[in-house]
């Protein structure tokens, strides 16, 4: 394997935006501005700020809304004519 070629892989903190939840986990990613640190069980780490997470999305947070009430398929059979008994 060739030398100096892989990203730095070590701890990061993913921060929610929308929520404002931590997750640490190991990551290549880099924080956006070097003094983007927080301090999490006793230790220093940088944090990279997501707009969506487990945390905030619909569908983890059971908040989602299904929009379509009827189905894709049934509104392109009724639309171009084809009959659904075929």
């Amino acid at each position: 394997m060739k030398q100096g070629i892989h990203p730095a892989y070590g701890p990061v903190v993913f921060r929610d935006r929308a929520t404002g939840d931590l997750v640490l986990t190991r990551s290549t990613l880099v924080a956006a501005a070097p003094a983007a640190t927080v301090e999490l069980d006793g230790a220093t780490y940088p944090v990279v700020d997501v707009d969506v997470s487990v945390h905030s999305h619909p569908f983890w947070t059971g908040r989602g809304r299904v929009l379509d009430s009827e189905g894709r398929v049934e509104a392109f059979e009724r639309r171009y004519g084809r009959a659904a008994d075929r």
